[in-house]
Order: C-alpha cells, then structure tokens, then sequence
C-alpha cells in the first residue's frame, strides 16, 4: 500500500477558504476529485488540484506503486494556517484599520486502495452463487 503527500506553502488564501474546498475531495477517487475540483468555482481550487497532482506524481514515483492510478483516493487533506502579513488601511479622522492577507499551507496525501483477489472456485466468488446457496440453506430450515 502506497502513500504520498505533497505541500503547497504560503498559498495566499486563508485556511478557511481552503478548507471548504478541500471538504469536497476527502476520501474520493483521484480522477473524480481533480475533476470535481476543475468545475468547483472557487479561486483556491486551482491551487489545491495542482497539490493533488503533485501527490499523485509522488505516488508514481516510489517503488511499490502498482502502477494503476485509477486506485488511488484521497486518504488526508488539509488546510494549516500560514502566517499573515499586516496591512494598514487610512481611516477617516487620522485613524488606520489593519488588514491582514492570510496565507495557508495545503497538504493532501493519496493512498493506494488495496487490491481484493478471491479464489475462482470458492462460494464467495460470485454474488450469484450467494444467492443460490442462501435459498438452499432457506429451503433446508423449513
């Protein structure tokens, strides 16, 4: 079972923000996360698909990769605070308001799905066998 993650620092939106995005993808397939991602209509999901592909790449890249990406899915992501850079804003009467511009770090990991091999002769191979040995066993207790 393979893991990889990849890292974006210093992302100029606030954790917040991103996590709303990153809400949408936890847990998906690969392929339908990135394209979930190309038609969500927020800023920071362009960034976040860029992470996503880079962790995919990561993935690829270590030696127990099956080499099927289709088995892959987003195991963790998430969204930590970066540090915020102040602002000040002229106010009416001589004051000044701050402003503060956030930054985030993006993380996102994918994992490998593991892969389910059954026997070829065993009962459990085939959902029709299933049913044809449950209805045996149905008619026997009556």
């Amino acid at each position: 079972m393979v893991r990889a993650e990849a890292t974006a620092k210093y992302v100029r939106t606030s954790a917040q923000k991103a996590g709303l995005v990153l809400d949408l993808i936890r847990g998906k397939n690969v392929n339908s996360a990135l394209s979930a991602l190309q038609f969500s209509r927020k800023a920071v999901a362009r960034d976040v698909a860029k992470v996503l592909r880079s962790a995919v790449a990561n993935a690829q890249q270590q030696d127990a990769f099956g080499g099927d990406v289709a088995r892959l899915f987003v195991s963790k992501c998430h969204a930590n605070n970066g540090p915020s850079q102040k602002r000040v804003r002229p106010a009416p009467m001589g004051r000044a308001f701050r402003i503060v511009k956030r930054t985030t770090h993006l993380t996102v990991e994918v994992t490998e799905r593991a892969q389910v091999i059954k026997a070829v002769g065993s009962p459990e191979a085939s959902p029709a066998k299933q049913r044809s040995a449950a209805k045996k066993r149905a008619a026997t207790k009556e």
